[in-house]
C-alpha cells in the first residue's frame, strides 16, 4: 500500500477537525449545566453528549473522505488492526472533557493520522478561542499559519512546566506526591487539564516542559507530533529506557528534556504507574 502524503493528511486533519469544534460549541450550549450524561473510569471523568456527537462527526468525515482507513477514537474504540501502509486516524473528540462540562475554555478537538506505528500528520482545533495547530511529518508544526518553536531555555530551574493528574484516585495522590517534591526544584508548574493543549503550549514555547504518566494514544498523537516537528525531544508511553515506567510521557526543549527526566525519576516518578 502506497504511503500517502502527510500534507494532505493534515489538510484533512485540519478541515475535520475544525468542523468538530464548532460542532462541540454548539453542542456545550445545550450540556453545560445540565445533568451529566454518563462517567468514565470514575465520577471525575465524564462523558458528555458533546463527545459523542463529536466522534461520530469525525468517524462520519472521514469515511467519506478515506473509506479504507481505519479510525481509532476514545469513545468508540477501534475497528481491526491496520495493514502496512494503512492510515489510522487517532481522535479525541473533546480532549478537557471535565474543562468543557464545567464551561472552561482549555479544551481542544484532536486528530492525528498514524501510518506503520508513526503519526505523520495531525491537529488539535480550540474550538473558544479558535487556534489552530497543526504538523506534517518532516514540514515543520504550526499554529494560525506561524512556524512553532520550542524554547530556548537551558535552566531547569526556571522552567514552566505543565502536567496532568489522572482519574484514578491512586494514581493521582501519586502523581500529586511527587509533583510536591519536584515543585521547588523548577520554576514553575501549570496544570489545565488537556494534554493535546499542553503538548501545543511546548511547541509555541509556552511550556518549557510537560510530563504525566497514564497518557492515552488520542491526548498525545496530534500533540505529540506538534512538539516533535517544533523542536522538541517527546518520550511517549511504551518502552521505559529511562526508569519513568512505561505509562510515562516526557515533552521538553531539548535542553530541558535530560534534566527534567533526572528530575523526575530521582523524585520517584518511575513508582506512579
Amino acid at each position: 500500500m502506497e504511503h500517502p502524503d502527510p500534507v494532505v493528511l493534515e489538510e484533512l486533519a485540519v478541515a475535520v477537525a475544525a468542523e468538530t469544534a464548532a460542532l462541540a460549541l454548539e453542542v456545550r450550549e445545550r450540556v453545560v449545566g445540565r445533568d451529566r450524561l454518563g462517567t468514565k473510569s470514575s465520577a471525575t471523568d465524564v462523558v458528555t453528549e458533546g463527545d459523542t456527537a463529536c466522534e461520530a462527526l469525525v468517524r462520519e468525515r472521514l469515511a467519506a473522505a478515506r473509506p479504507d482507513d481505519l479510525v481509532l477514537g476514545e469513545e468508540g474504540g477501534t475497528s481491526g488492526s491496520p495493514a502496512p501502509g494503512q492510515v489510522r486516524w487517532i481522535v479525541d473528540p473533546i480532549d478537557g472533557t471535565v474543562n468543557y462540562t464545567h464551561g472552561l475554555p482549555w479544551f481542544s478537538v484532536s486528530l492525528g493520522a498514524e501510518v506503520d506505528g508513526q503519526v505523520v500528520a495531525g491537529a488539535v482545533v480550540e474550538p473558544v478561542s479558535g487556534r489552530v495547530w497543526r504538523a506534517a511529518r518532516g514540514h515543520g508544526a504550526h499554529r494560525d499559519g506561524e512556524p512553532l518553536r520550542v524554547t530556548t531555555l537551558e535552566d531547569l530551574s526556571l522552567a514552566v512546566v505543565g502536567t496532568g493528574l489522572g482519574y484514578d484516585p491512586g494514581r493521582r495522590g501519586r502523581q500529586a506526591a511527587v509533583l510536591a517534591r519536584i515543585a521547588a526544584r523548577i520554576g514553575d508548574v501549570r496544570r489545565t487539564g488537556c494534554a493535546s493543549l499542553d503538548l501545543c503550549a511546548v511547541a509555541a514555547g509556552w511550556l518549557d516542559g510537560f510530563y504525566e504518566h497514564g497518557l492515552h494514544p488520542w491526548d498525545h498523537a496530534a500533540g505529540g507530533l506538534i512538539a516533535q516537528e517544533a523542536g522538541a525531544v517527546v518520550r511517549l508511553p511504551g518502552a521505559d529506557p529511562d526508569g519513568l515506567g512505561d505509562a510515562a510521557t516526557v515533552v521538553a526543549a531539548p535542553a530541558l528534556a535530560g534534566p527534567l527526566t533526572a528530575l523526575l525519576v530521582a523524585e520517584g516518578a518511575g513508582g506512579i504507574g
